[in-house]
Formats: structure tokens, C-alpha cells, sequence
């Protein structure tokens, strides 16, 4: 039998009108009304409070609304209105990423949220005119003229998009920049940059059997000041595969944690270097399933390594 994710059960349900699991509004975890009390972290070089939970956007929101089925815009539609709600506000995307940044921006625009929340994408290309044409048509898919982060993808090219970045941050139209990577191959060199240029954010991969960035790259970013975004938070859904069928244990509980996808996002946000995890979905119900990890307790250090057991040993 194939093995089916929690990633590709979101982007099947995406693809697919018919396969909603509630109708849209007819949330089956909150009320109309009621929102989560989210925990926060203070962004370093400001003390800007960001909540720990955040919103990716790969695969997830590379839709062309223009044709997709009304439901499916619908879906969508009501994951960005559940995450406000709820107390989320980071949304992080990327010229990457397909149609996900037109998707963001002309959403939240109709519904009222840009105000609310803090939306980030990234610059993935070579050369200054190439750079700067580029973050001209992210901020103008994302329908705004001041955008809260600016990452450079990948680390490509990173020392012009950087200078571009630093500038116009000083001409007010970023209030933050960073660099990103998604693999720890690249830590090194992650590392490198870290020391030498003044950024707010990095933006890595982390998760529970992918833990590589915590011997060196989450210190070091703490004793920079250095905000850190995490994506792969599931490893890009091999976690769900590793405990598909299997009970949470007794004590997750001890934590405020009822699934396995607050169980992933609990130990990541446990850490005290990590300002925010940013699952993607495009599932309402894992939306806030997801949202669910950034309230309640957290594990403690000891707890952590007693998960990091338990998931290793299934």
C-alpha cells in the first residue's frame, strides 16, 4: 500500500473540490468567534512579538484563481481567515513558489487581513537588476507597498540581494531582512554569512529527526540576535509516514499536545532560539490542528529528549 502523508493528503484535498473533509466556515476544533492564546517570541533586534505558529506556503497556495474551482478558493480563503483568527500572523512564501505570493496577496487583500498579519517572501535570482525586478513584482503580487521580511532564498547571490535588502530597508520598504536554506548541507555556509552581515532573520530547516542546525547554527544565531524561521517542520512529511498508525503516547498529554502534528511543532518551538515554525497546508482542519502546538505548555529540555527517544524508536 503507498504510504500517504499529511503533505500529500493536504495537496490532494487542495486539488480536489469534492474531497473537502467539513464544509468551509463549519469549523469542527473552534467556535466562530473564539481565538487560541498564542504564545510569542520576541523577534531579537526589535522585541517584536511574533506568535511561534506561522503559515507556509510551498505546494499549498500555488493555485491560478483565475481557474481553480470556487470551492477550492474558498479553501484557501478560509485557512488565511481561520490562521488570523487564531492568532497567527506570519505567512511566508516565495517567487519559488509558483503562484503563491499572487494567491497571498490577492486573499488577503478581499478579506480584510493584511493589517493583521506579517507576510514575508524571498529573492531567488542572480545580479541586481535581476534582484531588484524581482522584489518589485513580489511586493506588487502581494498587493502592498512595505513588506514586513525580505530573505534572500537559498543564499543565491546572496551578497548583492543583501546590499539591495539593506537598502531598501533603510528607504522603508522592507522592515526586515534574512537569508533562507532548507538543508543542512548548506549550514556551513549558512554559518559564514551569519557571522558577517547584520540580518534580523534566518530562515532553516529543523524538526525532530532532522536536528542538525541545534549544535551550532540555532547558538549562534541567538548570541547574533538573529530571528529564526523554521520550515520542514514534518521533514517535508516523512514524520507522518515514520508514526503512520501509531498512538500518541500517554504523556504527551503532560504538554497540551493531542496529535501528532503538535507533537512535531511543540518540540520545535520548545527551543528557546526559535522565533517561529511555519507548516504549510492548504487543509483548514490541519490549519488549526497545526495552530493548536503554539498554546498550552511546551515541553522542558528533558521532555524534548524523551520524545526525540520515542519518535526514533518507531
Amino acid at each position: 500500500m503507498t504510504k500517504i502523508t499529511r503533505r500529500k493528503a493536504a495537496k490532494l484535498i487542495g486539488a480536489s473540490s469534492g474531497a473537502l473533509l467539513f464544509p468551509i466556515g463549519a469549523s469542527r476544533l473552534f467556535g466562530a468567534t473564539e481565538s487560541l492564546s498564542m504564545l510569542t517570541r520576541a523577534i531579537p533586534s526589535s522585541n517584536e512579538q511574533l506568535p511561534v505558529i506561522g503559515l507556509g506556503t510551498w505546494n499549498t497556495f500555488d493555485v491560478d484563481l483565475r481557474t481553480a474551482d470556487q470551492r477550492q478558493a474558498a479553501q484557501l480563503a478560509e485557512v488565511l481567515r481561520r490562521f488570523s483568527d487564531l492568532g497567527g500572523r506570519l505567512i511566508d512564501s516565495s517567487p519559488m513558489y509558483g503562484r503563491a505570493e499572487e494567491v497571498i496577496g490577492e486573499l488577503t487583500t478581499k478579506l480584510g487581513l493584511q493589517p493583521k498579519l506579517f507576510l514575508a517572501t524571498k529573492v531567488w535570482t542572480r545580479g541586481k537588476e535581476a534582484g531588484a525586478k524581482s522584489m518589485e513584482r513580489s511586493l506588487a503580487l502581494m498587493h502592498i507597498k512595505r513588506l514586513d521580511l525580505m530573505q534572500v532564498h537559498n543564499l543565491v547571490d546572496v551578497d548583492t540581494q543583501l546590499a539591495i535588502m539593506r537598502d531598501w530597508k533603510g528607504l522603508g520598504r522592507f522592515r526586515y531582512i534574512g537569508i533562507t536554506h532548507y538543508n543542512a548541507s548548506a549550514f556551513s555556509e549558512v554559518e559564514k554569512v551569519l557571522r558577517s552581515e547584520k540580518l534580523d532573520f534566518l530562515q532553516i530547516n529543523y524538526s525532530i529527526m532532522e536536528r542538525k542546525a541545534e549544535e551550532r547554527i540555532l547558538p549562534l544565531a541567538q548570541d547574533q540576535r538573529v530571528g529564526v524561521i523554521i520550515n520542514r517542520p514534518f521533514g517535508g512529511g516523512d514524520l507522518f509516514s515514520r508514526v503512520r498508525a501509531k498512538p500518541l503516547p500517554d504523556w504527551a498529554s503532560e504538554f497540551d499536545c493531542s496529535s501528532w502534528a503538535q507533537f512535531f511543532l511543540k518540540w520545535i518551538v520548545a527551543h528557546p532560539g526559535v522565533t517561529c515554525a511555519i507548516p504549510a497546508t492548504n487543509n483548514p482542519r490541519h490549519l488549526e490542528d497545526n495552530m493548536q502546538a503554539g498554546a498550552g505548555r511546551l515541553p522542558d529540555a528533558r521532555m524534548r529528549q524523551r520524545m526525540i527517544e520515542f519518535v526514533s524508536g518507531v
